[in-house]
């Protein structure tokens, strides 16, 4: 191996460590775009990251400081169908437009196909791992994975132990406070007496070699009936040596940089229907939250919707492109006049030129 060689390797590790140093003492990464089935794809990361470069969609350069906080994480991706190869893998596993910022979240309840699957995405230009440990969907538990796997902490701790040695990028997990009937009632004081066992269950991940944990603080029996309980995200952070992100119930960018302030937080249906929230917010970090300093968002609803409709067209198969952008318009509709009357129409549409024909007519209409 040449002297020069083995210096670049040197540097990279040397970069990896420092890196992963940060993010896991809490220093980067403020901001996360959570995994969402059929919307946290590339299509919406390049919308998102977009923003970053002179608040403009669809540019090419990159801010390193936008890197440097925000972290995508990808809808959630079958272990079992990744290594099966199916047809739709290369989508999932597609790590534009910054692979640096990005996190892959597997899905199984399988531990030999979990840590296989890890072992190909650590090969990836990436820069981490997330097993998924709060999916509540039926679909999904009664297969046993996502929060099932909150039911067995042992068995939680042994696949993070077994992870941790094939893989060097950050390992984290996304949790709910507790499985489904792990407790007889659903009261606050309740889940008060039980947050030493989700202590307990996180203790166990972060002494088997996990990097990050992302709390959703709701019961998995809940889903969206009762109020995100972020005060158990707070507790989490005082007792835990690893970071802790908080997820759920940021409606508005006001409570997204309020979140911010207080440490790591993951935000999903927000960034659908504001695309560029994750940019204000940043926007005003980076001059201290002084009004008279940050650049104004200049944000034309249009072209945003159409921008990302020709990114879906871009990056995401025939396949998905009905389902994708259903489900895009369906929340980014709530920023606009009449949005259940654009919805429907939009809905009612078998292709992307037939949605970007209603989008169109929508706002020439508006303008008469």
């Amino acid at each position: 191996m040449s002297i020069k060689n083995s210096s670049q390797g040197l540097i990279e590790r040397t970069v990896w460590f420092i890196t992963r140093l940060c993010a896991k003492l809490g220093y980067m990464h403020t901001l996360m775009l959570a995994p969402m089935a059929e919307l946290s794809h590339r299509a919406l990361r390049e919308l998102i990251h977009g923003f970053f470069t002179s608040f403009k969609p669809n540019t090419d350069s990159f801010a390193p400081a936008h890197q440097a906080d925000v972290l995508y994480f990808t809808e959630m991706i079958s272990a079992a169908g990744l290594l099966a190869g199916g047809p739709f893998e290369k989508w999932y596993i597609d790590n534009g437009p910054c692979p640096g910022s990005l996190v892959y979240q597997l899905l199984g309840a399988d531990p030999e196909q979990l840590v296989k699957a890890a072992v190909l995405l650590n090969r990836e230009d990436c820069f981490g791992i997330d097993i998924n440990m709060g999916c509540s969907a039926p679909v999904i538990t009664r297969t046993g994975a996502g929060v099932r796997w909150m039911e067995n902490p042992e068995k939680a701790a042994r696949l993070i132990e077994r992870l941790r040695k094939v893989t060097n990028k950050q390992l984290s997990v996304k949790i709910r406070l507790g499985p489904k009937n792990s407790l007889r009632k659903e009261t606050d004081d309740a889940i008060h007496k039980n947050f030493p066992s989700l202590l307990r269950f996180c203790r166990g991940l972060e002494e088997a070699g996990l990097d990050l944990i992302i709390l959703h603080p709701r019961l998995a029996s809940e889903k969206f009936k009762r109020r995100a309980r972020w005060e158990y995200v707070e507790l989490l952070r005082n007792e835990l040596t690893i970071p802790v992100a908080g997820n759920g119930d940021i409606n508005s960018i006001e409570e997204l940089t309020q979140k911010a302030g207080e440490g790591k937080v993951m935000a999903g249906r927000l960034l659908i229907r504001q695309p560029w929230a994750f940019a204000d917010v940043f926007n005003g970090m980076q001059h201290c939250c002084r009004s008279d300093d940050r650049k104004k968002l200049q944000i034309n609803l249009e072209e945003t919707g159409l921008c990302f409709l020709e990114l879906l067209a871009n990056y995401q198969p025939p396949e998905f492109h009905l389902s994708r952008a259903r489900r895009f318009f369906m929340f980014f509709c709530g920023n606009v006049t009449w949005a259940e009357y654009l919805r429907n129409k939009i809905n009612r549409e078998e292709s992307l030129s037939g949605i970007e024909q209603v989008w169109r007519n929508y706002f020439a209409e508006a303008a008469v």
